[in-house]
């Protein structure tokens, strides 16, 4: 059995991901800090950019909006997301976060628990025109050799 050691990470040690739009900063990972129940962000997201839309077939995800205000789309209705307030997101639900502001948005996010698989963790469903090409950021647990077993291939329904 593995011990799990505290780890301090600064944001600075961390390697920008634009390739869904915004900048994307993973600090707390199990490629970073051995995490086995999820792994803890930053979204910086400027005037006029977009985080592109997506969902998470085994993870929620829970965001804390530090400074800054957004619009949320879930599962294609718009919400209003200002600084001081949290969401959380259910499994499946189709999601993109959009800086219509004048200001400079960041935003913590949150995901658990990991896929069974990075492969599997994050489900983008458009195009993120204007983004950047870069290293894909995965959600899942450790890559480990194996097939990895997939959930069926339908998702639920918008929650009401």
């Amino acid at each position: 059995m593995s011990q799990q050691h505290p780890r301090i990470v600064d944001l600075s040690e961390t390697e920008p991901n634009r390739r869904r739009g915004g900048d994307l900063r993973t600090l707390l990972t199990p490629a970073t800090v051995g995490s086995t129940s999820g792994f803890m962000g930053l979204a910086v997201i400027q005037p006029g950019e977009r985080i592109g839309e997506h969902y998470h077939p085994y993870s929620e995800e829970f965001v804390y909006v530090v400074s800054g205000a957004l619009e949320v789309d879930l599962d294609g209705e718009a919400f209003a997301l200002r600084a001081e307030q949290g969401l959380m997101i259910p499994i499946d639900m189709r999601h993109r976060f959009r800086n219509v502001s004048d200001a400079e948005a960041r935003m913590v996010f949150h995901l658990g628990p990991l896929a069974p698989h990075p492969s599997l963790g994050h489900v983008d469903t458009e195009e993120n025109a204007g983004s950047e090409t870069g290293p894909q950021l995965t959600v899942g647990g450790p890559v480990t050799s194996g097939t990895g077993q997939g959930r069926p291939a339908g998702r639920s329904e918008a929650i009401k």
